[in-house]
């Protein structure tokens, strides 16, 4: 029999921890605790909490050699796996052939290793290394990383810090062409859902400039095609958002914009430079450094997927309405999707 000695101090702790500790194998440990102490027999506490004696006992020897600390220490037993000391060759392999699927993956990390792992083990293995199955995703093939790197430090982010400072107007400007037909997404469903899908091509064109600082939206929009004319029409836009009232006097201001003919051409530089917008034209090939690319992104998501538009006119309505209001209505999720930090692919 083991035998410990309480005080009313320790007694008055191990009721409270008992009653009020938000973990429940602390409040057993403390309740275990204190029915020992009043000398009520270990087979009975055992009973009482569920537990073999054995742990029990190790409740008490622990209490013995560290007193009250002992009861808020949760050491759980974490067993490992046999690829553990392999981790260092699971990650190579992983980093440089990444696996198609967790059958390929135990295959040829069983021949790396010579142990034999079932999927499930694997999985949770890999899982553990923090692998994650992932779709794989493209870049333009003569994308220039370098380039994108200089553009973005020396040309990109000032505009941007002073935009953040209150400087400056930054917009970044692109087109999308939404053609009215099925969205496809994913939901949770009992069955599987299926949508009607509108027949037809008609097509939404919408020429947009993101405000980089309050994330708003400048659209031009038609049913044929996007010209230097819309370009232009945008342009004179975000001219009449760039004048302060208050100074009578126009925010400088710049738009990034991709390489597109339309947007290049001698009339649309012409009309930025009548009405002071600087123009600043990507790198080729880097739609990773245009942030309103996430917002087409983000507009199918919220508007378009899953969902069924009887004719023309409900579905270009959505888009127009949704580009409106998101940055009222999305202020959240817009704060997370649309940071100021872009994507580079230096080891592509």
């Amino acid at each position: 029999m083991i035998t410990i000695t309480f005080s009313e101090n320790d007694v008055a702790q191990l009721q409270d921890i008992s009653a009020n500790h938000p973990h429940p194998f602390v409040r057993r440990k403390a309740m275990a605790l204190l029915l020992k102490s009043q000398e009520i027999a270990h087979h009975k506490i055992a009973k009482a909490l569920n537990i073999c004696e054995n742990t029990l006992r190790a409740y008490f020897k622990d209490y013995i050699s560290e007193s009250i600390s002992s009861i808020e220490k949760i050491e759980f037993n974490k067993p490992k796996s046999e690829l553990a000391k392999f981790e260092d060759v699971v990650r190579e392999y992983v980093k440089n052939t990444p696996p198609h699927t967790i059958k390929q993956a135990c295959a040829e990390i069983g021949k790396l290793t010579g142990i034999e792992l079932k999927e499930t083990q694997m999985r949770k293995y890999l899982k553990f290394l923090g692998v994650k199955f992932r779709k794989v995703a493209g870049i333009p093939a003569k994308a220039d990383p370098v380039e994108q790197k200089r553009f973005l430090e020396e040309e990109m982010n000032p505009r941007l810090k002073e935009a953040e400072e209150g400087k400056r107007k930054v917009y970044f400007i692109d087109a999308a062409h939404f053609v009215l037909g099925a969205f496809l997404g994913c939901l949770w469903s009992f069955i599987r859902i299926f949508v009607r899908t509108p027949s037809g091509r008609q097509r939404f064109n919408v020429l947009g400039a993101l405000d980089a600082d309050t994330k708003e939206m400048i659209t031009v929009t038609n049913t044929t095609y996007i010209t230097s004319t819309q370009v232009c029409e945008l342009l004179e836009r975000i001219a009449q958002r760039s004048f302060d009232p208050a100074t009578n006097t126009f925010i400088p201001t710049t738009a990034f914009l991709d390489n597109a003919k339309y947007q290049r051409c001698k009339a649309v530089q012409e009309k930025a430079t009548a009405l002071n917008i600087e123009l600043r034209f990507l790198p080729p090939y880097s739609p990773n450094l245009n942030l309103i690319e996430r917002v087409w992104k983000f507009t199918k998501k919220k508007a378009l997927n899953s969902k069924y538009y009887a004719d023309f006119l409900l579905f270009s309505s959505a888009i127009n309405d949704f580009l409106g209001t998101m940055h009222s209505k999305y202020t959240a999720e817009l704060k997370t999707l649309l940071t100021l930090k872009f994507q580079l692919f230096e080891q592509v």
